[in-house]
């Protein structure tokens, strides 16, 4: 059985750091649903690109992080401010962190969602450029931000902007599906 992943959207959203991820995990076959958490399937990106979701967060019923094996959260402004003034988001991610499932936030997401939620808490982050001095170290003990393009660590994956979102797709399948599946789907889209 594929791997399951969810995407959240709210609008205002990075569109490449978005779709980039949603195609190349599709391409590796993982089972890939992308979410509105607003009341609206569609869903505008920052750049005025409509993206039509798969399903709303608020008919996931008892879908939650036990059902999913990843999370996946782009960035963009005021995106990732949305998807940060969510409580039920936050609960379900909250979730995954605990169950060991794979969360995964790319440019403004890390530092604007993960962090009030103390979800880089010992673990190596990055995020766009300047938006690490916006984390909470009280609320993440241990965190350490790295300017590394993409960083792994444990079930966290974490990329800095719309530029590293082929290679923030790529590291999110080599943990979901391994190191190989990683470089194979990375050789296809010529990364």
């Amino acid at each position: 059985m594929a791997k399951k992943v969810v995407v959240l959207l709210a609008e205002g959203f990075e569109e490449v750091e978005a779709v980039t991820p949603v195609d190349y995990l599709r391409r590796a076959g993982l089972d890939l649903t992308t979410v509105s958490i607003g009341k609206n399937k569609l869903v505008t990106g920052s750049h005025g690109i409509p993206v039509h979701a798969d399903a709303l967060f608020s008919e996931l019923g008892d879908r939650g992080a036990a059902f999913w094996d990843g999370v996946v959260l782009p960035g963009g402004m005021p995106g990732a401010s949305n998807l940060a003034a969510s409580a039920a988001v936050g609960k379900f991610l909250k979730d995954f962190a605990a169950t060991g499932k794979v969360v995964a936030a790319i440019c403004a997401s890390p530092a604007v969602v993960l962090a009030p939620l103390g979800l880089l808490a010992g673990r190596r982050f990055t995020c766009f450029p300047g938006m690490e001095k916006q984390v909470d170290l009280s609320l993440n003990p241990g965190g350490r931000w790295s300017e590394d393009r993409v960083v792994v660590d444990g079930n966290t994956v974490t990329s800095r902007g719309a530029g590293t979102a082929g290679a923030f797709a790529v590291a999110l399948i080599g943990l979901l599906l391994g190191e190989e599946e990683g470089k194979a789907i990375a050789r296809m889209v010529l990364l």
